[in-house]
Parts: structure tokens; C-alpha cells; sequence
């Protein structure tokens, strides 16, 4: 049990290209479950937190998120995961972000 107290670390879930994933951040509180977000592809996009996160995680503004954009709307996204704070860490850490 050797190593650093914040060695022992989660596993992080990266987004997936071939299913059009990419990382973004949380901007601003819509309400309705909607959030104005900013995707690391430079585009702001309407994004709408699906059911079975809105059930389980509270997004905040500045939250590092996985999106997925929409097929026919491409201003709009869907917001399929949020990281937590030690998650986010490594993966600055490890350059992904």
C-alpha cells in the first residue's frame, strides 16, 4: 500500500471519438436542464443533461464534462458525464485537458 495519498486514483473515463464525444465545460445555468456549455472544439452549444445524470450528479458552472453534439443540431449537445475534482487533476496532470 505504498505510494502518495493521491496515488490511488479512479479510473477516468475519456471521451470516445467514434461515438462523436469530446470534453467541455460547464458556462451557465439555464434552468430546465439545460446548460450554456463551451466545447473544446471552440463551439458554445446548448447542452441538456440527460436522465440518468440528472437522477444521480448536481453540475455546477465550471464543471469539466463529456458532450456528445448533436447529429441535426449542431448548436445543441448532449451532456453524458461529469468529472469530479481529483479527476480533473489527473487529467491535467496527464495533458488531456
Amino acid at each position: 500500500m505504498g505510494g502518495e495519498a493521491g496515488e490511488e486514483i479512479i479510473r477516468v473515463r475519456l471521451p470516445n471519438k467514434r461515438n462523436r464525444e469530446m470534453f467541455a465545460s460547464a458556462e451557465l445555468m439555464l434552468g430546465a436542464n439545460h446548460i450554456k456549455i463551451r466545447c473544446f472544439d471552440g463551439v458554445t452549444r446548448t447542452g441538456r443533461i440527460k436522465g440518468k445524470i440528472k437522477k444521480k450528479v448536481w453540475i455546477r458552472e465550471g464543471d469539466v464534462l463529456i458532450v456528445v453534439p448533436w447529429s441535426f443540431q449542431d448548436e445543441k449537445c448532449d451532456i453524458i458525464y461529469r468529472y469530479t475534482r481529483p479527476q480533473v487533476e489527473w487529467l491535467r496532470k496527464n495533458r488531456y485537458l
